[in-house]
């Protein structure tokens, strides 16, 4: 296991942040694949109803889930600044903090969230003939809320400590057995969306028990004494000061999906349905872009606490390089193939012709999607908090006023959707990258 940490403060930035970053690209993949095994069991076995009632959760259970994992992100990132440091004792005590916070902080969110899921859909003007599935689902994801978080807290403290490829075997595990209960639920014993929902609670709950028992008996920073096993008033200060706003960002780009969410709605069962496809097949477009980041994040924090400030700023320009090069591969690939990835999740031609034309709308935008996690991830590596509410306020006004504005006109109508979403990502990678400048001159 300790062969698996990676020292990010020597050795050539590329090759680092691509050792790092492959297995985690890999890892978020198969993260995604749950959220994948349910649409396409569901739109295919079931049809573009079922598929809608799970797709118009998403920007409510996307909002929960972030208010916790922003937590744990700070708590990673100040992990990874004593791991720079060369502290081992503070980073023990820093997993132990966060652990604390990620027990209570979920427990508190999935109770709320179990009791507000429905006037929630309803006031997102969730159509009435998916209202009752959605909700289902629903309550379902914020049960698994405290359980997930177990892989979440183990995850992001290795992956401060330089290892992204413990978490990605117990994904990959969790994944096949998700799709196999997927099948048994949903196919054989006929639970529909529900059957769905308690597949993905089940498979992410054994990952994260498996992966946090294998972290205690292999990783020598888990093998906790009892002079670490103390809650830290000043730990635990940082991990909030810096992780609340970033649960504040996720949660305010949550929100504006929920904006979004419910102009979508407003269309009909079948733009839910096609708006689901997209979004399903773009945040598999978004991994490499998260994962790159994330490594960034990793090898900006590692640096800073080292004071190896020019080889942090080596990083960054190095990540912009990698993301542009991928970008330029990805447009063609969308423009040219869009209506064959659509189809992998719904058979309606009707939801099929629209899903692709509007992957072909938003791929022209994917550079500044890009943009958003390279600089995300070198403000959050060093700890930059007041951009992660700059970034998430950026992105509330942009899904509460451009899609409104854009689907109102008569020319644009329904694609106003999917324009708003590639405007929206202009405007946060503009605002952060004029903050990233900011930060190089009086921070790093």
């Amino acid at each position: 296991m300790k062969s698996n940490m990676i020292n990010m403060t020597e050795g050539s930035p590329v090759r680092l942040l691509l050792t790092f970053s492959v297995p985690m690209l890999n890892g978020n993949i198969f993260q995604q694949l749950y959220n994948l095994a349910d649409s396409v069991i569901v739109g295919q076995l079931i049809g573009a109803h079922a598929l809608a009632a799970i797709g118009a959760t998403g920007s409510v259970t996307f909002f929960f889930f972030a208010l916790c994992n922003g937590i744990g992100t700070g708590g990673g990132i100040i992990t990874s600044h004593f791991f720079g440091e060369g502290n081992d004792e503070k980073v023990k005590v820093c997993i132990v903090n966060t652990a604390f916070i990620m027990v209570l902080v979920p427990l508190v969110i999935g109770t709320v969230a179990f009791f507000t899921t429905k006037p929630l859909l309803v006031f997102l003007k969730t159509p009435e003939s998916i209202l009752d599935e959605a909700a289902a689902y629903m309550k379902i994801m914020c049960c698994a809320l405290p359980l997930i978080s177990i892989y979440n807290f183990v995850s992001s403290m290795l992956r401060a400590l330089g290892d992204s490829k413990t978490p990605l075997y117990f994904l990959i595990f969790s994944c096949i057995l998700n799709v196999i209960l997927d099948i048994i639920f949903v196919y054989f014993l006929h639970q529909g969306v529900v059957g769905a929902g308690i597949a993905t609670l089940i498979a992410n709950f054994v990952c994260g028990l498996l992966c946090l028992t294998f972290a205690f008996k292999t990783n020598p920073y888990f093998k906790l004494h009892k002079k670490d096993v103390r809650l830290d008033a000043n730990i635990l200060w940082k991990c909030t000061r810096l992780g609340v706003p970033i649960s504040l960002q996720f949660s305010l780009i949550a929100i504006s999906c929920m904006a979004l969410q419910r102009v979508v709605n407003n269309f009909g069962p079948v733009t839910v349905a096609a708006f689901t496809a997209t979004s399903r097949i773009e945040q598999l477009i978004h991994q490499p872009y998260q994962t790159l980041g994330a490594a960034l994040s990793t090898f900006s924090g590692q640096n800073f606490g080292a004071k190896k400030k020019d080889r942090l700023i080596l990083g960054y320009r190095k990540s912009m390089l990698m993301m542009t090069i991928f970008t330029l591969v990805m447009i063609p690939i969308i423009q040219i193939f869009g209506n064959g990835v659509t189809r992998v999740f719904v058979k309606d031609a009707e939801v099929i012709s629209m899903g692709a034309q509007a992957l072909r709308i938003s791929s022209w935008f994917y550079i500044f999607l890009g943009l958003i996690y390279m600089v995300r991830g070198v403000l959050n590596g060093v700890g930059d908090a007041t951009f992660s509410l700059i970034n998430g306020i950026t992105e509330v006004i942009g899904r509460f006023t451009v899609p409104i504005a854009l689907t109102s006109i008569a020319a644009i109508g329904v694609w106003g959707i999917w324009w708003s979403v590639g405007i929206v990502w202009f405007l946060s990678g503009f605002t952060a990258y004029l903050r990233y400048l900011w930060v190089k001159n009086k921070k790093i």
